[in-house]
């Protein structure tokens, strides 16, 4: 009989790690493949709670817990999975632009996206135009993502743009901001392809961009 995931889904979901734990470790004691226990099982709880979030249902702190409860059961699964397994939707370069030191919702942003199946190298906070371009060039990643919370930097997301565009790596990524005072006519207005108004709304766009970027 083919491994039922709703269990460790709704364990995830609830934010119950030491449900989560048990459960993957019973799914490998019964021989259920790793890479469908992180698909059937981890993946979708934390994708439901993303659109519970998404529809004001639940709120951030039980999204932290949600995320907490994923990895505790991905951490069961590492020896079992390559890393194209965990990480096999795409690859995230973020960073909050130059001038603004804000990193919380960020830092939201990789957890989620990290629980979304997506490898992130994350450049912190006050990141220079430059930066992003050296990051790109060392890790060809799918995305890069972009956030600030001050309407005084937000502007220095189109010189990132410009820098990439100035390297020749503008056509090679799709670049996806977000932050307090982001809009999507904003990122519509500076040529950005993606927008995201909260952490739930970066894993779905990601996810978009990433398919748009690979056909």
């Amino acid at each position: 009989m083919a491994w039922d995931g709703s269990r460790l889904a709704e364990a995830v979901q609830n934010g119950d790690d030491q449900e989560a734990i048990k459960l993957v470790r019973e799914a490998l004691a019964n021989q259920a493949p790793p890479i469908t226990i992180l698909n059937e099982g981890l993946v979708p709880g934390i994708q439901q709670l993303g659109t519970l979030f998404h529809g004001g249902e639940v709120f951030l702190p039980e999204v932290l817990i949600a995320c907490r409860a994923m990895n505790r059961g991905v951490e069961q699964l590492k020896p079992y999975l390559a890393a194209g397994d965990m990480y096999g939707k795409g690859k995230v370069v973020l960073g909050t632009v130059e001038g603004d030191l804000h990193d919380i919702g960020k830092n939201i942003v990789r957890i989620m996206l990290e629980c979304g199946g997506f490898e992130v190298i994350d450049l912190g906070v006050d990141v220079p135009a430059t930066a992003f371009v050296d990051a790109v060039r060392e890790h060809a990643p799918d995305i890069v993502g972009m956030s600030a919370l001050l309407t005084m930097t937000m502007t220095n997301m189109t010189e990132v743009l410009k820098a990439l565009d100035d390297a020749g790596l503008r056509d090679q990524v799709r670049v996806m901001i977000g932050g307090a005072p982001i809009t999507r006519e904003y990122a519509d207005q500076i040529g950005a392809e993606g927008f995201a108004e909260d952490c739930a709304a970066a894993v779905q766009e990601a996810e978009r961009l990433v398919a748009a970027h690979r056909q």
